[in-house]
């Protein structure tokens, strides 16, 4: 079975990179330590430090972001996104990508979503200094990566102190990591009251940021959240991928292994990691398919990763013309360019087992035949 993995090359540049906790604030940070029973493990208490010390200069230059950008901030209106949705794994990074090649869309970068704090402050002289800390591919599957390069939004909100799936990274061997957080609805009211201003907020600095242009959003875990996105934008569009499950599945795993490596505060165990795993997906398009009749006719569209990956400037076309997202031909010659640069991209093998393939045909059947994908035979 053939999905997207990594490379020695990406792993290596990414142990060059400091962890992406290191754009949390004082109050993210310490919040993140909190909800994660402040269990640091003793062989990484020098990176916790690292983060410690690089928290206080993010509070400080947010303060003075603050200061200076606080109001005009407050006083952006941001046009409603258009948000990429789909489990880990389904090809949401390539349609990120392709979308944000139109020269009217704008993404959030990797800059913006690590240093959520100051990034209008700093984004126009700190990222080339940066440059030998960032890695040139992602250690999951040696897409290239770069901080200008378009990223999730996740990234910021939990840098930003709010709770998401993505603590399970910092905390691997923490079951409950992040759980409430993936549609938002078992968290308690204030909490949720805090994160949608947070995200709000950050739309509209990003909007500030890149001067008014329509925002192309992508997270995963928003496509358990879409009765808030649409609470907050009642006119955003959607885009909604689905692959293979069985590569999903694989390929899931090895991203979960690769960040908490990575990125983790604790030496992962990976206890119980199989079943996060099904189980998260289960939620996921569980919330997703229950919040569907909310979304107004001509703003949702859903596509596969297959076709994607087979035809991609034709599904890009199609997407534009359901969503009515404008003329395409703007974005032809750009989106054409960036193909010319990715082809020729290796995709890595991960077995899936025999008993890993019973549990997803029994855990995952109404997906697959939901979306056409044939069960396999364990």
């Amino acid at each position: 079975m053939t999905v997207t993995g990594g490379s020695a090359d990406s792993s290596q540049s990414a142990d060059r990179a400091p962890p992406f906790w290191a754009g949390c604030g004082a109050v993210a940070w310490w919040r993140l330590l909190r909800r994660g029973r402040f269990a640091v493990d003793r062989s990484r208490m020098r990176r916790a430090a690292l983060i410690s010390a690089s928290s206080l200069a993010q509070t400080a230059l947010g303060f003075v972001q603050g200061v200076l950008h606080g109001r005009e901030i407050a006083e952006t209106e941001a046009r409603a996104p258009v948000f990429v949705l789909g489990h880990w794994r389904t090809g949401t990074t390539l349609l990120h990508e392709l979308l944000a090649c139109d020269p009217r869309f704008a993404a959030p970068t990797t800059y913006d979503c690590f240093n959520p704090h100051h990034f209008l402050l700093t984004r126009s002289w700190l990222p080339p200094l940066l440059r030998r800390f960032s890695p040139t591919r992602r250690p999951m599957d040696a897409v290239p990566a770069g901080w200008e390069r378009p990223q999730e939004d996740e990234f910021a909100l939990v840098l930003l102190g709010q709770p998401s799936p993505y603590e399970r990274i910092a905390f691997p061997n923490e079951p409950e990591a992040g759980t409430a957080a993936l549609d938002l609805h078992n968290l308690p009211t204030r909490s949720r009251t805090e994160w949608e201003r947070a995200f709000r907020r950050f739309v509209r600095a990003l909007t500030l940021a890149n001067r008014g242009r329509q925002l192309v959003l992508k997270s995963p875990p928003h496509t358990a959240r879409v009765p808030t996105l649409l609470k907050l934008f009642p006119q955003a569009r959607f885009v909604h991928l689905v692959r293979d499950p069985y590569a999903v599945y694989a390929s899931t795993l090895n991203l979960w292994r690769v960040l908490g490596t990575a990125h983790g505060l604790q030496t992962p165990l990976w206890d119980g990691l199989s079943e996060y795993v099904l189980s998260t997906f289960e939620r996921m398009h569980r919330a997703f398919d229950g919040a569907r009749e909310l979304i107004p006719p001509g703003h949702l569209h859903e596509l596969r990763y297959e076709d994607l990956v087979r035809e991609p400037v034709a599904q890009l076309e199609e997407v534009y013309r359901a969503l009515g997202l404008g003329n395409f031909e703007p974005a032809r010659g750009p989106v054409s360019d960036y193909l010319s640069r990715v082809a020729g991209h290796e995709s890595a093998v991960h077995v899936v087992t025999a008993d890993e393939r019973r549990a997803i045909n029994d855990r995952w059947g109404d997906y697959c035949r939901r979306y056409d994908y044939p069960l396999r035979a364990s």
